[in-house]
């Protein structure tokens, strides 16, 4: 008998890719209103991507089941 299958978290599939290594990537946040007083050199450093920190892997795995 085939088990249950699990639910992905809808807010966690949007915010979080895997990469092919494993690695959990994610956007950074502070990118989408009020940017007028943000330095240029803050808001290019916002555009690049980063991994979530290795307490919160076991979190995100569990909200993703279906992922690498």
């Amino acid at each position: 008998m085939a088990g249950y299958k699990i639910k992905t978290k809808s807010s966690a599939k949007k915010r979080f890719k895997f990469t092919n290594s494993g690695k959990i990537k994610r956007s950074k946040a502070k990118t989408n209103h009020i940017l007028t007083k943000k330095d240029p050199k803050t808001k290019r450093n916002l555009r690049t991507s980063g991994t979530i920190a290795k307490a919160d892997v076991p979190s995100v795995k569990r909200m993703l089941p279906y992922g690498k």
